[in-house]
């Protein structure tokens, strides 16, 4: 049994059993082993002796931001251990097989308006495909649902939506700067997604158009701060169809095929299964304790792990007051779940949105290409996903006369190496932590898309927050709009008008 497994709560234990323990995931994650990464490393030396133990640095997380800091620092000539808790790399991306079917469990979309990733795209000239969109969009009303052209579909919520995010561009002027006008972010994160519904007194007809994506983001309206999704809306350049159609795009090979590529130009020293129990740093050194007992130590480390991992993890001296509260308070979604579900009806491609608080568990679904299997979220805590009778009445609440064969889930909130979904701050948090998180603490760096400074909680803010921790240059202004520019893949044109954006997952 793996050091996963046994740190795995009994409502997890399914997860793991079923997926994260298969041999290979298509895309090439079967060339990702820890064997054959070790082997390969160029630091050849026994772990046994002194010098296997020791090294320049140590990263741990094995996700898109600790890959890319050990890529950097690989570049820059450190000896690299990087430590990764489950057996498999990518930590909140994670591509995986079911049914004969390529999908992604975690993160899943790219796009141009993402410069870091974007990047990694064409460095490595990995392909990308585009979804197919959607010939209907199922919307909620206040009786229901009603079925639209998605041509039609979105111009009330292009009203809405624009009138949302008013001032957005105004309070990130430097969306990649998060905060270049301090200011204006003082006034506005303190208020919560619901606190602006409120502010902005919608008829009910109305409302429901919107609470669909509040409480996907936020894990309820009340919980999640306005100041994210302003920051991303000016990250899509200030419009409704940047923002309504970000991610249209995603890696043919899967999100693993990324890593793939950086890790077989890095070949560090790679351990999986390796769960950290402690860190301990002193005036020359910090050593890194794992749960098997196993010590390394280094001059510095980075912790690109989840926010809300660091409460599980001993460090000496404590973590600083802000880390603490950051880890304690939680930044990923609470409760969400990610269900990819095969119907043999309907068979369409399609959207569907549910409003919150109305007792819909699925707050969106949909189906982007032609016999592919659907991909649906809830972020209800009370809704069972592992009692199938219940899944379908889901199901059917939005598609009647649907009919399921087969579904599978993927619980961020009990994955104890994540214990939660994407990164979606609260309140307070953007004016009051989000720079202090960024700083060192002594000899330990942080690093991940939860701390990101442009597309936090998205694939290409941990690539940034990874060029960050490990020194080199991110992208911002001119410099990523250059680097979107120069492609070496083929991008196929698509209507955005067909696509509903989603958080990167």
């Amino acid at each position: 049994m793996t050091n996963d497994m046994e740190s795995t709560p009994p409502e997890g234990r399914g997860l793991l059993r079923r997926s994260v323990l298969k041999a290979g995931v298509a895309g090439g994650l079967g060339a990702i082993t820890g064997a054959a990464l070790a082997s390969s490393a160029t630091a050849a030396v026994a772990e046994g002796s002194p010098l296997g133990r020791r090294f320049d640095v140590i990263v741990v997380g094995a996700g898109m931001a600790g890959v890319t800091a050990t890529r950097e620092l690989r570049a820059k000539g450190k000896r690299v251990l990087l430590l990764e808790a489950r057996n498999r790399v990518g930590g909140r991306t994670w591509t995986d097989t079911w049914r004969g079917h390529m999908i992604e469990r975690g993160g899943t979309w790219v796009d141009r308006l993402q410069p870091h990733v974007w990047r990694e795209l064409n460095r490595y000239r990995l392909p990308i495909m585009a979804d197919q969109g959607v010939t209907r969009a199922i919307m909620p009303t206040l009786t229901g649902f009603e079925e639209l052209d998605p041509s039609v579909a979105y111009i009330r919520q292009k009203e809405l939506f624009t009138r949302f995010f008013d001032r957005s561009t105004e309070i990130f002027p430097k969306p990649f700067q998060p905060l270049s006008r301090p200011d204006l972010v003082a006034e506005f994160d303190r208020f919560s997604l619901r606190d602006r519904l409120d502010q902005m007194a919608l008829a009910p007809e109305d409302e429901v158009l919107l609470t669909s994506w509040t409480s996907l983001y936020g894990g309820t309206s009340e919980r999640g701060a306005l100041t994210l999704i302003q920051q991303w809306w000016a990250l899509s350049g200030g419009t409704f169809e940047g923002f309504h159609g970000v991610n249209t795009y995603r890696p043919a090979r899967g999100t693993v095929s990324i890593l793939n590529a950086m890790l077989a130009e890095s070949k560090p020293v790679l351990k999986l299964n390796t769960p950290v129990k402690s860190v301990v740093q002193n005036t020359r050194e910090v050593t890194v304790t794992t749960r098997a007992g196993e010590s390394f130590t280094a001059p510095e480390v980075i912790m690109a792990v989840p926010v809300n991992v660091w409460r599980t993890i001993s460090f000496s001296p404590p973590l600083p007051p802000a880390h603490r509260e950051a880890t304690n308070a939680g930044v990923g979604v609470p409760h969400e779940k990610k269900l990819w579900i095969d119907l043999s009806n309907p068979t369409d491609r399609f959207v569907a949105e549910s409003p919150e608080g109305r007792g819909d568990p699925l707050c969106f679904m949909g189906r982007f290409n032609d016999g592919q299997p659907v991909v649906a979220f809830t972020v209800d805590r009370t809704f069972d996903v592992d009692d199938r009778d219940e899944v379908e009445r889901a199901v059917r609440r939005v598609l009647p006369g649907a009919t399921m064969r087969d579904y599978i889930v993927t619980n961020w909130h009990v994955d104890p190496f994540s214990l939660g979904a994407g990164a979606y701050r609260q309140p307070y948090q953007l004016i009051r932590l989000h720079a202090k998180l960024q700083q060192p603490h002594g000899r330990i760096k942080f690093a991940g898309a939860d701390i990101a400074n442009g597309w936090n909680g998205y694939i290409d803010g941990a690539i940034e927050d990874g060029l960050r921790v490990a020194g080199s240059p991110t992208l911002s202004g001119p410099a990523a709009a250059a680097a979107s520019a120069e492609e070496s893949i083929f991008v196929p044109k698509v209507n955005r008008g067909l696509y509903r954006g989603l958080v990167g997952r």
